[in-house]
């Protein structure tokens, strides 16, 4: 072997370690990918949609930072079609065959008890943007993390209304599902403890269309004040409207749920309405201004508070993974555990269960078409009216 050859070798095996090297420098580091599934399609799809919209906005505002420990943030979100059963196949598919480094909650008190096994079971961070109800939090579980106020408080502040404005004759009604049970018998609880007459405490199936008889009921036992608890968005907007058409009075119609959508497919029915609403732009939490405004000029909306809630629940993840220094699952959750913070979204701080015990919620109004924060006192930017709702004028001319 002559001494050109072994220079030559010399000088290629130099020039493919350069390039080995180049590649090496200006290669994109491996990003995090993080798992989730909302209600894209579906009944809950009205609150998946503005969930996954929260989702990918905090990834993005995340990236436009430098994404999180010096890597990009990737999700990577299936529908789950607002089925339980379609949620924890992609839940596994997701920490088994895909390979994500951590994962997010889906939309919702029954899809995240029917995923929590699945993340227990591979002990998964599981920050649960939109899930409520104080059930999930009592069976041991170690990952699972509460955002929002507890389901058995999110009708409280319209008793607490109705009660200091002394109306008394209640009909409480909930969705035979998870988390409206649980806001139904919280507002029961509270409304006979303030010494209220619960007339009506019913509970209808998912998927009711025709709730004539129960609005018969409410006419006939003269009730006051009708606190509602659904998942199904769709529903408040059913019974409201049948109870226009039927002519029945009440003094105050409350919901667990308060959605612009409520406003736009009722229009002046909507007037006077009260609805939960764990979250509003008006509000001075830091970032929010920035949220609600970059949300708007990507999806052209306003956002809800399941977008809110989302992109906050994202920004609790992120902080904790930058406080842990890692991706390891157990570092983050003891982060999650003493962090004490306030995101877009809502103050946040959790006990040893993981659940909720900094977030109150607040409860909106629809007055002249818009909404107004009515209570707690300490935040609302309007008192609330009390003159009979406008669907139900019709009956007092």
């Amino acid at each position: 072997m002559n001494d050109i050859t072994i220079t030559g070798r010399i000088t290629l095996g130099l020039t493919a370690l350069f390039f080995l090297f180049l590649t090496a420098c200006s290669s994109e580091p491996e990003p995090i990918r993080i798992g989730a599934t909302m209600s894209l399609t579906g009944s809950l799809a009205t609150q998946g949609v503005a969930a996954h919209n929260g989702y990918r906005l905090c990834e993005e505002h995340l990236n436009e930072r430098g994404g999180l420990l010096d890597r990009p943030v990737d999700f990577i979100i299936y529908d789950d079609e607002s089925s339980s059963d379609r949620a924890v196949e992609l839940y596994r598919q997701l920490i088994t065959e895909d390979g994500v480094d951590a994962v997010m909650g889906p939309y919702g008190s029954t899809l995240t008890e029917a995923v929590a096994p699945v993340t227990e079971q591979y002990r998964m961070v599981h920050v649960s943007p939109l899930a409520a109800t104080t059930s999930i939090w009592e069976q041991g579980r170690e990952y699972l993390f509460m955002v929002l106020p507890p389901a058995e408080l999110f009708l409280a502040g319209v008793i607490d209304m109705a009660d200091e404005n002394g109306l008394s004759r209640v009909a409480v009604i909930q969705q035979d599902a998870l988390f409206p049970r649980a806001a139904g018998a919280g507002a029961a609880e509270m409304a006979e403890d303030r010494g209220m007459n619960v007339v009506i405490n019913e509970t209808y199936e998912t998927g009711t269309e025709d709730f004539s008889e129960l609005i018969e009921r409410i006419r006939d036992e003269e009730i006051e004040v009708v606190a509602m608890a659904a998942s199904a968005l769709d529903d408040f907007i059913k019974v409201m409207r049948q109870m226009y058409e039927h002519d029945v009075n009440v003094k105050m119609f409350g919901t667990s749920g308060a959605v612009n959508q409520f406003r736009d497919d009722l229009g002046e029915l909507a007037e006077y309405a009260y609805g939960l609403s764990a979250w509003e732009p008006v509000l001075d939490n830091p970032g929010i201004d920035e949220f609600t405004d970059s949300y708007r000029e990507s999806f052209g909306i306003e956002p809800s508070f399941h977008a809110a809630g989302a992109y906050g629940s994202c920004e609790l993840f992120a902080e904790a993974v930058r406080q842990a220094g890692s991706m390891n699952q157990e570092l983050i959750r003891n982060k999650l555990l003493n962090l004490e913070m306030q995101t877009v979204f809502s103050s946040y701080a959790v006990d040893e269960r993981g659940y909720q015990t900094a977030n109150t919620g607040l409860i909106i109004q629809w007055q002249d078409g818009e909404k107004v924060v009515v209570w707690p006192e300490e935040v609302a930017t309007a008192d609330a009216r009390f003159p009979t709702p406008a669907w139900s004028e019709r009956g007092n001319r």
